[in-house]
């Protein structure tokens, strides 16, 4: 509860104080502090201000400034001593009135001890590995920009203090550039976290400073967790941590979030930065701008310190900043209040002194007057380690291998052969394994059963739709580490880098190829990635083009059938698929970059040190990639089993063949009425309902399968090769090979799903998009499906 929402003659207790800098030293100073009893005295006539009772004497506070006060009423204290197990074992010769004092003063205490801590760094300063460790969460690790799309949370307990850590997107800067900047701002002005923790990349520490500049401008709270410490002491490099933190005004912690090291050292000066025990933990201090820029930001700030709704929310010196260098977004929260006239007159003055005095705008000023801080500060703690000769390091000896003209796109097609090899020949093992217990469980199971519609479902549903979709875990999870691999060592970045021309040729930006990427993964987070595209026309293309990427649930689909029906050359056949996937992404964003708005903007991105990836972050990735894919077979897989075991089960024709039955059932009507569209492509009508059911998620097609073959499975025993599945063996026996071609290329390239149909409508805005996708999918999957099918009866003839 806030304190502007009591009435008059209620009391509360303070939890703690929101606001920014000197507004909140100010009501600090006054007496509001937690653990503090406060009454409503009244209400001015206009409901506003208010006057309170707090220790002793009488203050009046505006209604805007007590929003920012949080507190715990009575009603909120009588509902705990019914609920709260400590509250409960309170003594009962205790007055009512004594009871409810420690009841309020005990939630105070507890709602104290919870902290909303923001991590907010550059992309690739290892703060989502931080989180990871420290909170315990597994988010995706990737190193290179614009994997953290979002916010995320995760919660731990630390000293007996409950904390909530928010991973922000990662950001160069705080102005209103890019999507994932603005995002990361509004966060820390609206949600107002208790304390910030800056991470900064101890290997590039000039460069991360800059971010580090605009959270001083902000006044919050700040903690600095100076991350890959031991990358700067491997270099040699010295640096006076102590006196930098004395410089920027904030505590600094060295950690290693690869291994934890420093982790509970940085939160128990987060701790103390929340209580405030330590002052001398933290001074704040304003970037000296040079004496011509401080005297323009001095004169908006006392302009917009006039406005007490913007002075109690918002630092003015951060808005005076942000005004002067003609941020949108701050002219937009500025330009409703009634000093905004003559907020833009002043701006229009300071501007044209600066450029008659320096020579140059108040934003190129202020960046120059930053990094001379930044230059300044580092000068008296930074010292570097000089070699006599300087050396090329690994990475330099690396990119001149892997980015090099001729052998960069050679080197990329190679380690993708190779992981598709190696999805296919390390994985065979454990699929044979699996498939083998899944046939064991079955026929145990059924032995165990009576005859009946009951023992059919669990045995022709339930294990046999499940299974065959269990069976490639084991690829699943090869392919994800090879993949982890690829991205936390590095590599990832370079292969954007060495695309970023042929994108630019094709109408993107060269920060697209990130998203199409972890399209290989899941086309959901993809789309979303893509929120970190400034570019409106890439941004949408991009969005255009991913669900061309095979993801993960795909790949089952194509294992099956490449294991199948190219026994010989697997990994190539799987191979040409996903480049397939990619060939046409690049002929639809050259035919839809025509049609969008052209608002093309600069490649920059950052190339990351190569690292050797941890072996726990590896596995933490891949396996969670894998616990995915278990979940999605014990909730949708199973349900939707059942259900096309039920639709192929009914209604009964006794006494006929199990091939009749299934073409006069439910789903025999359907996959009939179906038909006809896609017999040109070879298609049966049993692949056309998999077809079908693959609309809600691509793991349904073989489970649909599974289940309509494995009611027929006595007939195709015994066919196929000997490390053949029970489904790989009835297809054989029943799909030829060029219809099994034009069924990958269909799977490949129709409808996504339906979760990447919604994200498609979320990150455009609209439905007609998600709509024109999905019908261009279709069209295309069928053109080239058909044309798969034509040529492959030339190579292999029914």
């Amino acid at each position: 509860m806030i304190l502007a929402d009591l009435a008059t003659g209620e009391k509360a207790v303070i939890v703690r104080v929101n606001g920014h800098g000197s507004f909140r030293k100010r009501l600090i100073e006054m007496g509001f502090i937690q653990g503090k009893e406060v009454k409503v005295v009244l209400n001015a006539p206009l409901k506003d201000p208010i006057e309170y009772e707090i220790i002793g004497y009488k203050v009046s506070l505006r209604r805007e400034e007590a929003r920012n006060i949080e507190v715990v009423s009575v009603e909120e204290a009588r509902e705990a001593l019914s609920t709260d197990e400590h509250l409960q074992a309170l003594p009962g010769d205790l007055e009512e009135t004594e009871r409810l004092d420690r009841a309020l003063a005990h939630v105070a205490e507890e709602r104290h001890h919870n902290i909303r801590v923001a991590l907010v760094g550059n992309p690739n300063c290892g703060k989502t590995s931080l989180f990871n460790i420290a909170s315990g969460s597994h988010e995706h690790v990737g190193n290179y920009s614009g994997v953290t799309v979002d916010a995320k949370e995760g919660h731990f307990k630390f000293k007996g203090y409950d904390i909530t850590l928010v991973d922000l997107p990662g950001t160069y800067s705080l102005s209103a550039y890019s999507p994932e900047e603005l995002y990361v701002r509004k966060n820390l002005l609206d949600a107002m976290p208790d304390v910030v923790v800056n991470v900064v990349d101890a290997s590039n520490i000039e460069r991360n400073l800059y971010l580090t500049t605009q959270l001083i401008d902000m006044n919050l709270r700040t903690v600095m967790a100076l991350n890959m410490y031991d990358e700067l002491q491997h270099k040699g490099d010295k640096l006076d941590i102590k006196q930098l933190g004395y410089l920027l005004g904030m505590p600094v912690c060295p950690t290693v979030s690869r291994d934890g090291q420093g982790i509970p050292e940085l939160f128990d000066t987060v701790i103390k930065i929340y209580e405030q025990s330590n002052p001398k933990l933290a001074r704040h201090i304003h970037v000296n701008h040079g004496a011509e820029l401080e005297k323009s930001i001095k004169r908006l700030q006392m302009i917009i310190y006039g406005n007490k709704d913007i002075y109690s929310h918002y630092s003015t010196r951060y808005l005076a900043i942000k005004y002067l260098e003609r941020d949108k977004d701050v002219e937009k929260t500025l330009s409703g209040i009634p000093e905004a006239s003559s907020l833009q007159e002043a701006r229009t003055e300071e501007e044209a002194r600066i450029r008659e005095l320096l020579g140059t705008s108040p934003e190129s000023a202020i960046v120059d007057a930053k990094y001379a801080f930044i230059q300044g500060a580092l000068a008296e703690t930074y010292e570097r380690y000089q070699e006599e000769r300087p050396r090329r390091t690994l990475t330099d000896k690396i990119d001149a291998i892997v980015t090099n003209q001729w052998l960069a796109f050679p080197i990329f097609l190679v380690l993708l052969w190779f992981i598709f090899w190696a999805t296919f020949t390390i994985g065979q093992y454990p699929m044979d394994w699996i498939d083998w217990c899944v046939a064991k469980f079955g026929d145990w199971v059924g032995s165990m059963m009576a005859d009946g519609w009951v023992k059919d479902l669990v045995v022709d549903g339930v294990i046999a739709g499940v299974g065959s979709v269990l069976v490639f875990l084991p690829n699943i999870m090869i392919l994800y580490f090879f993949i982890s691999i690829m991205e936390d060592s590095g590599y990832m970045a370079r292969a954007a880098f060495i695309v970023d021309k042929l994108m630019h040729k094709i109408g993107l930006h060269g920060k697209s190829f990130i998203p199409m990427v972890m399209g290989f993964g899941c086309n959901v987070p993809a789309i979303m990635a893509t929120r970190s595209i400034e570019s409106r026309k890439s941004r949408l293309v991009t969005i255009a083009i991913i669900p061309f990427m095979s993801c993960a649930g795909r790949l089952p689909i194509f294992v099956l059938f490449a294991g199948a029906f190219f026994p010989s050359n697997p990994a190539t056949a799987l191979l040409g698929i996903y480049l397939l996937g990619i060939v046409l992404a690049i002929l639809s964003a050259l035919v839809l970059s025509k049609f969008v708005k052209d608002d093309d903007l600069p490649f920059v991105m950052e190339l990351p040190p190569y690292r050797v990836p941890t072996g726990k972050a590896i596995w933490r990735h891949t396996w969670e990639k894998g616990r995915q894919y278990l979940e999605k077979m014990a909730t949708t897989i199973l349900l939707f089993s059942v259900l096309i075991w039920f639709l192929g089960y009914f209604p009964r024709h006794e006494g006929q063949s199990t091939a009749y039955q299934q073409e006069h059932s439910y789903i025999g009507m359907v996959g009939k009425a179906i038909e006809p569209v896609n017999e040109p492509l070879g298609f049966n009508w049993k692949m056309d309902v998999g077809l079908l059911a693959g609309v809600g998620a691509k793991e349904l097609v073989i489970s649909t399968m599974g289940v309509m073959y494995a009611q027929d499975r006595e007939e195709y025993e015994g066919l196929g090769d000997e490390d053949d599945t029970q489904l790989q063996a009835a297809l054989k026996a029943t799909v030829p090979t060029a219809a099994a071609l034009a069924f990958m290329v269909f799977v490949l390239l129709y409808f996504p799903c339906i979760a990447t149909f919604v994200a498609i409508k979320n990150e455009t805005g609209k439905w007609r998009w998600a709509i024109l996708l999905a019908l261009y999918t279709i069209l295309v999957a069928w053109v080239c499906a058909f044309a798969a099918y034509r040529i492959g009866l030339l190579v292999w003839p029914i």
